[in-house]
């Protein structure tokens, strides 16, 4: 009692502000919120910052559910899109487009990827200041969108391919401009420059994966002639559904990104 009554804090109200405080003890994060709102308790795993200046150093990140949940959606979205863009001229070649024809489904895909960076990251504040929708909800669009986009080039309609560039283009970029950003607000800037590349390894995990393992492995077993050479849907079909199925599981890790990280973004609108 008597420590109580020495606090410094109470006998002084004004010291206390009413900006929002964050205190760590015993593995907890408490946010005091201003006007006399609830204190919210969330456990140190769903806790993104300890403070403005601080965070997570990587290994501290690593140890936590929502780096892994972040990583596969980046392996799976960023690998199958770049997976996407490696293969565009021989995808076209095979049905039957020109060398021009493919070589500009190659800028519409590089035109629509600035896009995604510009626009999705400008949408995602946006939203998140206005109506609090955090930015993990974005990864989950994208992987949604991304698996329309298989599912549209795998069909092999005429034009369609034209289609899924475009929206595997948005989508890269998309991922480009939030993963940095999820990033410094679930671990904190202090070591966002490193816990940032870690996580930036997916990209050529991911693609290594499905360009070779499953798109460049199905080729070679399909394709036949001297030339090597394949015509049809035949020798990429599988491995877009292949893609699209995978996509469509990580976008669940996504959504679960999202509802463990929902009521933080709520706290910072």
């Amino acid at each position: 009692m008597s420590s109580f009554e020495s606090n410094p804090s109470m006998d002084n109200p004004e010291s206390m502000g009413s900006s929002s405080k964050t205190f760590l003890a015993k593995g907890l994060a408490y946010h005091e919120l201003p006007s006399g709102e609830a204190q919210v308790n969330v456990a140190l795993d769903h806790t993104i910052l300890f403070d403005e200046e601080g965070g997570m150093n990587l290994l501290q990140a690593m140890c936590t559910v929502n780096f892994w949940l972040l990583f596969i959606a980046m392996v799976c979205g960023m690998g199958s899109t770049q997976a996407v863009m490696n293969n565009l001229s021989q995808i076209g070649q095979s049905l039957n487009y020109t060398t021009v024809e493919a070589n500009n489904l190659i800028s519409l895909w590089s035109i629509c990827n600035c896009l995604g960076r510009v626009g999705v990251g400008y949408l995602s504040d946006y939203l998140l200041h206005t109506r609090g929708w955090p930015r993990p909800l974005f990864i989950a669009i994208t992987l949604a969108t991304i698996v329309i986009g298989h599912l549209v080039i795998a069909s092999g309609f005429p034009g369609m391919l034209y289609v899924g560039s475009i929206l595997m283009g948005i989508c890269d970029g998309s991922q480009w401009s939030l993963m940095p950003t999820i990033t410094s607000d679930i671990f904190g800037v202090r070591h966002m420059g490193t816990i940032f590349n870690t996580i930036a390894i997916a990209c050529p995990v991911g693609s290594y994966i499905f360009s070779v393992r499953v798109i460049g492995y199905i080729y070679d077993k399909e394709a036949g002639g001297e030339d090597h050479s394949c015509f049809g849907t035949r020798y990429f079909m599988l491995s877009f559904f292949i893609m699209a199925s995978l996509a469509f599981l990580v976008f669940l890790f996504a959504i679960a990104l999202f509802q463990r990280t929902k009521r933080f973004y709520m706290l910072r609108r």
